[in-house]
């Protein structure tokens, strides 16, 4: 069993970037706020659907403080001469469905200078793998039409995809069938 709350691993990217793949936590609201200054106004647009200079303190809040059970937040960091800092973030928020109907909203923003080098593939397969083992059977979200790198990410996750389009977004369903070993144990 995955313990969400905990959640921990290390990848190192095809270009030799190490990188840690880990849960939230409450004490990271300072590096939330430095990684989203650290955005360009396009990326805030993509993840928010509007453009924003800051934060505010209910927003850090439910981006910090989560229950791992209904939401789901992880964050990429990496190693710099000031500490960890965190460069891109991954997150679900599941409906009260029971399993194994439940579904999850989730979304993405990885900063400009780490995109287009496979963090958004990692976080959605970590939260994929999260997801379903607490009984989400799918996750969705609502993607400008032109932000085709997201989409791409969804295209060629290797699970099984339903999009449809609506005022200027692509709302994209994404299934979660059961892993191998665990519908062989059922």
């Amino acid at each position: 069993m995955i313990n969400p709350r905990n959640y921990r691993v290390t990848q190192t990217l095809w270009d030799g970037t190490a990188l840690t793949i880990r849960a939230i936590q409450p004490d990271d609201r300072g590096k939330v706020v430095a990684a989203f200054m650290n955005l360009d106004r396009e990326s805030i647009y993509t993840r928010f659907f509007t453009h924003k200079s800051s934060l505010s303190e209910k927003e850090l809040r439910q981006l910090t403080d989560v229950d791992f059970h209904h939401v789901v937040a992880l964050v990429v960091t990496t190693r710099t001469k000031d500490g960890e800092t965190i460069i891109a973030g991954a997150r679900y928020v599941a409906d009260d469905a029971p399993r194994p109907c439940r579904r999850a909203e989730m979304a993405f923003t990885t900063e400009e200078d780490y995109q287009g080098r496979g963090i958004a593939r990692l976080l959605l397969q970590h939260l994929a793998r999260i997801a379903r083992e607490n009984g989400v059977s799918q996750l969705q979200a609502d993607v400008l039409a032109g932000n085709q790198p997201m989409l791409t990410v969804f295209r060629r996750s290797g699970l099984p995809m339903q999009q449809h389009s609506a005022d200027g977004a692509i709302h994209v369903t994404l299934s979660l069938p059961p892993d191998s070993a665990e519908s062989s144990a059922h």
